[in-house]
């Protein structure tokens, strides 16, 4: 298992992206770069395990909406924290998004049931390469992974599969790594969090009696449609990737060179 050698009871999906093969022969430094869901779940037990890996930037990319619904992080030590919101409460495939998980009605939302979830899914995936907050965010994001006083950067929004794996892709692929480790690192999410989801499913049913579960499974996996829809953003938008990166996200390549000279092997 590629960089992981802990698990967090409260954040199954936690992960070191350490250890991934980069440009040129290097790999991604271990305990750098470490991607998890939000750390309100986080057992006693979890906290010594987090605080061998020491965080000294904390990167939340949640809405205050969604903060606060949710226990307050559990994080050891005294780390920065930054929050940095990549949501649009007006949009409507966010507030649909909202409307299943929370068992709301959803007679508002017609259009966007009849198209289904993977579409409203592969909505937000492109979102995440247009929005306003989601450039802001992710920008951001990136600028603070290539200041060496914020490593190691832990980095999660709820679920810690769709932003935070956006958020992963972008890092990895200014870092030089393949396209194929990355993809194969996003998809980790749906085997770390199988019987999470399961639970999870069982919950939202349990709300909302008339909710079909295969039509809910959607929102609490990650598929490779949903991350094709990003990269196929990016290059309608941008044209390349690199493009991306520094039109879209701010990024320069002084910037680039500092993520490789910290975060490499």
């Amino acid at each position: 298992m590629v960089g992981r050698d802990w698990e967090l009871v409260g954040a199954p999906n936690a992960r070191d992206l350490g250890g991934l093969p980069a440009a040129h022969g290097r790999r991604v430094r271990a305990g750098r770069l470490i991607r998890t869901a939000a750390l309100g779940r986080l057992t006693d037990d979890d906290l010594p395990v987090l605080g061998k890996l020491a965080p000294a930037c904390v990167v939340d990319l949640r809405h205050s909406t969604e903060q606060e619904v949710a226990p307050p992080d559990r994080l050891p030590g005294e780390p920065r924290v930054v929050h940095l919101p990549v949501y649009d409460p007006a949009h409507p495939v966010f507030t649909y998004v909202s409307a299943v998980l929370l068992g709301h009605d959803l007679g508002a939302y017609a259009e966007l049931a009849r198209e289904g979830m993977p579409a409203a899914m592969c909505a937000i995936y492109r979102w995440f390469v247009t929005g306003d907050s989601a450039r802001a965010g992710f920008g951001a994001a990136v600028r603070l992974a290539a200041e060496a006083g914020n490593l190691p950067l832990l980095f999660h929004c709820s679920a810690g599969k769709d932003r935070t794996g956006w958020l992963s892709v972008v890092l990895l692929t200014a870092l030089g790594v393949d396209e194929a480790s990355i993809r194969a690192d996003y998809l980790r999410h749906n085997e770390l969090t199988e019987s999470l989801r399961e639970v999870l499913l069982a919950a939202m049913t349990r709300r909302r009696p008339d909710l079909d579960p295969a039509a809910a499974r959607p929102l609490l996996e990650v598929r490779p449609e949903y991350l094709d829809a990003a990269y196929d953003e990016v290059r309608r938008v941008h044209g390349s990737f690199g493009a991306y990166l520094r039109d879209g996200l701010g990024v320069t390549d002084a910037t680039v060179a500092a993520l490789r000279t910290n975060l490499l092997d």
